[in-house]
């Protein structure tokens, strides 16, 4: 039984949605000796030519950028970006903590087609073709006129996957002052 490996995959757009599932499922991580995590994001095929090479931890960078900054934080005042900076360093030391057990997987859609549709479709190839037991996305909700009509890409996740898929919310705040406090990296 020591040889079972529980592989989840985990969906990056760089999102303050996203992030929130990174925190989640790096607490799932910690918990989880069996857990094996595979980061995955999807870029259009078009952006082949702005293709560089990355890393699990690219993801959740150590020091982010600004313009990924901009993405994961609703606020930039002083209190928020001291504790997603704290949030993040935390997450970075689970995953490099375990960093045998987590891989990082760039997948290409046509974007000729409709985006979530063919989104929804390669996300899920691939983890069926490679044997995932959960799918760990962010979901913000059906907010705009796109997502009213065709559904969010994480809502199309779940309602076409065999597989379980497990939606995360932004995290609620004692979810997150927990997270914080406990100590154990």
């Amino acid at each position: 039984m020591d040889d079972f490996k529980f592989k989840v995959l985990l969906y990056s757009d760089g999102s303050h949605q996203a992030f929130s599932a990174a925190v989640y499922t790096a607490n799932l991580l910690k918990l989880m000796p069996n857990m094996y995590l595979t980061v995955v994001q999807v870029h259009e095929r078009d952006e082949v030519s702005m293709e560089k090479k990355y890393s699990w931890i690219d993801t959740w960078p150590v020091s982010p950028t600004s313009e990924w900054m901009k993405h994961v934080l609703d606020e930039s005042d002083t209190e928020t970006t001291s504790e997603y900076h704290e949030i993040l360093n935390k997450t970075n030391a689970i995953f490099l903590k375990r960093e045998l057990n987590v891989s990082h997987q760039e997948l290409y859609s046509d974007s000729k087609i409709s985006e979530i549709s063919d989104t929804v479709d390669v996300i899920l190839d691939y983890a069926t073709k490679n044997s995932f037991e959960l799918i760990v996305m962010g979901t913000r909700g059906l907010s705009s006129l796109k997502g009213l009509i065709f559904g969010s890409l994480a809502h199309n996740v779940l309602n076409k996957s065999e597989i379980p898929v497990l939606l995360i919310k932004k995290l609620p705040q004692d979810f997150i002052d927990d997270y914080l406090s406990n100590t154990e990296g």
